[in-house]
C-alpha cells in the first residue's frame, strides 16, 4: 500500500522529523495526541469555520469519499468544468497527497483557499510577517507552511494551471452581523468515526454580504515563496541545509520506506507525543517513541529518564535552553548556575530567576525539602480581610460569534465557584453558577451572579494567575460596548472596575487598581513557595498535590469525610468527601478523585481535550465540555452529567486555593 507524505504528516515532520516513524503506528507507539477527532472539532471550532466558510462560497461540490483514488478521480473530473468550486478536493503527485479545504477553478487559473480557525487583527497577509526583516512570524508559520505545502503539491499535479493560494481566518476585527449564527453549524460524528460539520440552518442576506463577512480571505503567494526558498535543517541533524524540495522528497522517501530519521534531542522533545506522560494511564504493550529517540541519542537507561531534566526548569528562556541543549546538557543536575542570570525585581521574595536558581541549587543537592518564606508571606497574610472570598472561572471563545455586535474568539466566561473562609475558621462553598444552554452568550449574567455573591462585605478577594482578572477586563469591554441594551451597565462596570486592576496607555506601566483588587495566590506561589515535587510549575494542579503532601494538618483534617456535610464543610455538590487518601505513601491527586465522565484525555499544551470517558480535571477540559453542550447533539441525561461534573470540578479548583490558605496558615 502507498504510504503517501499528506499535509497532516508533513506538519508532524516540521515539528520533528522523527515522529514519522511514530505516526499512524497505534499498535505499537503510545500517542497522547490519539484525540477524538470530534472533540478536536469542537475544540478548535475548525469545522464550524470551515462550514462557514463554504456558505461564503456557495454551489460547490464536496468530494467526500475517503477513498485516495476515488477523491483524485472525482477532483479531476470535476476540474474538467472550466469554472467549479469544489470543497475537500484531492490531489496526488507520486506520493505526495493533500486534501484541499476549498478550491475555485477560473479556466486555467486555481486558487486554493486553505480555511484555518485562527484569528487574525485585520491587518492581512502584511501582519503574517515581520516588518523587521521580513520573515514569517512564527505564529503563522505552521499555517503558511500548510499552504505552501498544499500549493506545491498541486502545482506538480497540474503543472497546466496556475495555482494560487490564500489562507482564510477568523477576523477579530469584524462585528457579528446578527444573533444566533453560531448556532448554525453542527458537528456529528458518523459510526465510523469520522467527523462531519453541517449547516442546519441558512444564512440570512445580511451575513452573505461579503462586507459583513467574519472570515477574511488573504492572498499568501508571497509568503508561500519564502517558505520555498528558504534553508532546512538536515531532517536527521546533518550540518548541510536542504531547500524545500529536497526537503521534502527526503521525508517522502523517509516516510515511504518506514524507516526513521536519526533522533537528536531538541525543543519539540518537551512536547512529544508519542510517550505516557502519567504512568497510570499507559496502555500495557505501547512503546514510548520518546524513550526510544532518547535512548538512541543520548544512551539512557530506565533510571535516567527518572531524573528532572531542564525542561522541568520553570519558565526558561527559550534560548538559554537551545543553548544547553546544543551543549548537550540535558539533566537538571548538570545545569550549571551560570546559565541562570540573577535579576531581582524589588519586591519581596524570589524574582523568576531566582526561583530558578533556587530550584537548580535543590536539584544538585539533591534537596526535596520543601521552601516557604515565612516572614514575607506572613506579612502578606496579615493585610488579608475577612471574609476570605475565593473564586475561579472557566471560559471559552468561539470562533463564530453568538450574537450581533460580538467578534470572533470573544471571551465567554460560563462558570464560576465561590469559596468563604470565615474568620472564625468555618469554611463553606458558598455559591456556583454556570450557564451552558446553546446560543446563550451567558457574559452579563454571569457578572451580575458574581455580584451578588461578593457584595455582602468588603473581605478580600483571591483569585489563581491573571484568568479572572483577564476575564473580567474582558467583560467590562463588551458591557461598554453594548451599554445601551444593559440596564445596569454602569453598576457592573463599577463593580468590575472595584476588585480588578488594568493599565491604561496614558499612565505606560502603571495598573489602576481597585479598592478590593484581587489578590493573586499563583503570584504568591512564586514569591514564597517552592517544592521540588512541582517540578517547576506553579499550576494549582501541581500546587494542591504539593501542599497536601506537606502539611499535616491538611492530611490529618480532610483524611475525615467532613466535606459536604452537616457541621463539617458546607458544599454544593459533594456528600461526605474525604479528599486524602494516601496511595504507596503519597496523597492521592484530588483532580483524580473527581467522576470518570470522559476517557482517553490527550496531554496537550495548547488545548487538553476531553473526550468520551475521563475526568475533568483540566481548565481546557472544562471548556471542551462546554462546546460539546454548545454544540453536539446529546441526550438530557448526558447533559446534566457533564453539568453536574462540570461543577465539581470547578468546586475543586476553589477548595484548592482554600486547601493551599490552610496549610500555609499552619506553616508559617
Amino acid at each position: 500500500m502507498a504510504r503517501y507524505l499528506t499535509k497532516s504528516r508533513f506538519k508532524l515532520a516540521m515539528e520533528c522529523p522523527t515522529k514519522l516513524y511514530y505516526t499512524d503506528k497505534p499498535d505499537l507507539y503510545e500517542n497522547q495526541k490519539k484525540e477524538d477527532a470530534f472533540l478536536q472539532a469542537l475544540a478548535e471550532g475548525g469545522y464550524q469555520v470551515g462550514e462557514l466558510a463554504k456558505a461564503y462560497y456557495p454551489g460547490g461540490v464536496l468530494v467526500d469519499t475517503l477513498d485516495y483514488d476515488e477523491a483524485v478521480r472525482q477532483t479531476d473530473e470535476l476540474l474538467a468544468q472550466d469554472t467549479v468550486i469544489i470543497y475537500e478536493a484531492a490531489f496526488r503527485y507520486d506520493n505526495l497527497f493533500v486534501r484541499t479545504d476549498l478550491i475555485i477553478k477560473r479556466g486555467r487559473e486555481l486558487e486554493i483557499i486553505e480555511v484555518k480557525s485562527t484569528s487574525h487583527d485585520g491587518t492581512g497577509a502584511d501582519g503574517m510577517s515581520s516588518k523587521r526583516d521580513g520573515t514569517i512570524r512564527s505564529k503563522w508559520l505552521p499555517y503558511i507552511q500548510d499552504v505552501a505545502f498544499q500549493k506545491y503539491v498541486v502545482t506538480l499535479a497540474k503543472p497546466d494551471l496556475t495555482v494560487f493560494a490564500s489562507l482564510m481566518t477568523a477576523d477579530k476585527d469584524k462585528a457579528c452581523p446578527t444573533d444566533g449564527l453560531n448556532q448554525k453549524f453542527r458537528i456529528q460524528k458518523s459510526e465510523n468515526g469520522r467527523v462531519k460539520a453541517s449547516q442546519v440552518a441558512p444564512l440570512n442576506d445580511l451575513e452573505l454580504v461579503p462586507a459583513n463577512w467574519i472570515l477574511r480571505k488573504d492572498p499568501v503567494d508571497e509568503l508561500c515563496d519564502l517558505v520555498y526558498s528558504a534553508a532546512y535543517p538536515a531532517p536527521d541533524g546533518g550540518a548541510n541545509e536542504l531547500d524545500f524540495a529536497s526537503l521534502v522528497a527526503r521525508l517522502t522517501d523517509q516516510y515511504q520506506r518506514n524507516s526513521k530519521f536519526q533522533p537528536f534531542v531538541k525543543a519539540a522533545c518537551k512536547g512529544c507525543e508519542f510517550r505516557s506522560t502519567q504512568p497510570e494511564s499507559a496502555v500495557p504493550g505501547l512503546q514510548s517513541g520518546f524513550e526510544e529517540c532518547w535512548r538512541e541519542a543520548l544512551g539512557w537507561q530506565t533510571a535516567d529518564f527518572q531524573q528532572p531534566t531542564l525542561f522541568d526548569i520553570g519558565s526558561l528562556h527559550y534560548k538559554t535552553r537551545d543553548k544547553l541543549l546544543q551543549a548537550g546538557v540535558i539533566k537538571l543536575s548538570e545545569v550549571p548556575e551560570s546559565a541562570i542570570t540573577e535579576k531581582d525585581t524589588g519586591r519581596p521574595g524570589l524574582s523568576q530567576s531566582q526561583r530558578q536558581l533556587l530550584q537548580l541549587r535543590m536539584a544538585h543537592n539533591q534537596d526535596d525539602s520543601v521552601w516557604i518564606d515565612q516572614a514575607n508571606l506572613r506579612a502578606e497574610m496579615a493585610t488579608w480581610v475577612y471574609p476570605l472570598h475565593f473564586i475561579d472561572f472557566e471560559t471559552a471563545m468561539a470562533a463564530i460569534p453568538y450574537n450581533q455586535g460580538l467578534h470572533p474568539y470573544e471571551g465567554i466566561a460560563f462558570q464560576f465557584s465561590h469559596h468563604i473562609v470565615h474568620a472564625d475558621g468555618r469554611i463553606e462553598h458558598k455559591g456556583q453558577y454556570l450557564n451552558a444552554t446553546p446560543g446563550v452568550f451567558p457574559n452579563f449574567d454571569f457578572v451580575r451572579a458574581l455580584k451578588n455573591e461578593l457584595s455582602d462585605d468588603q473581605g478580600s478577594i483571591f483569585r489563581y494567575a491573571q484568568h479572572e482578572n483577564t476575564y473580567l477586563r474582558i467583560i467590562h469591554g463588551q458591557i461598554q460596548a453594548h451599554a445601551d441594551q444593559i440596564p445596569d451597565a454602569k453598576e457592573l462596570c463599577h463593580f468590575i472596575d472595584s476588585i480588578t486592576e488594568h493599565k491604561i496607555p496614558q499612565l505606560k506601566d502603571q495598573k489602576i487598581c481597585g479598592p478590593r483588587n484581587m489578590v493573586d495566590l499563583c503570584d504568591l506561589v512564586r514569591r514564597y513557595y517552592y517544592d521540588p515535587a512541582m517540578k517547576g510549575s506553579v499550576s494549582i494542579k501541581k500546587v494542591l498535590p504539593s501542599i497536601l503532601n506537606r502539611s499535616p494538618y491538611l492530611q490529618e483534617k480532610y483524611a475525615q469525610p467532613i466535606y459536604g456535610v452537616s457541621g463539617g464543610i458546607q458544599s454544593l455538590n459533594f456528600s461526605g468527601k474525604a479528599w486524602v487518601q494516601v496511595v504507596d505513601g503519597q496523597v492521592k491527586d484530588p483532580y483524580k478523585q473527581l467522576r470518570v465522565l470522559f476517557e482517553n484525555l490527550p496531554e496537550d499544551e495548547d488545548i487538553e481535550l476531553i473526550s468520551d470517558g475521563e475526568s475533568i480535571n483540566q481548565g481546557g477540559a472544562a471548556a471542551m465540555a462546554y462546546y460539546r453542550m454548545q454544540y453536539d447533539t446529546m441526550s438530557d441525561y448526558e447533559r446534566q452529567e457533564i453539568q453536574h461534573a462540570l461543577l465539581e470540578y470547578c468546586e475543586l479548583d476553589t477548595l484548592a486555593m482554600v486547601m493551599l490558605y490552610e496549610g500555609w496558615r499552619e506553616m508559617i
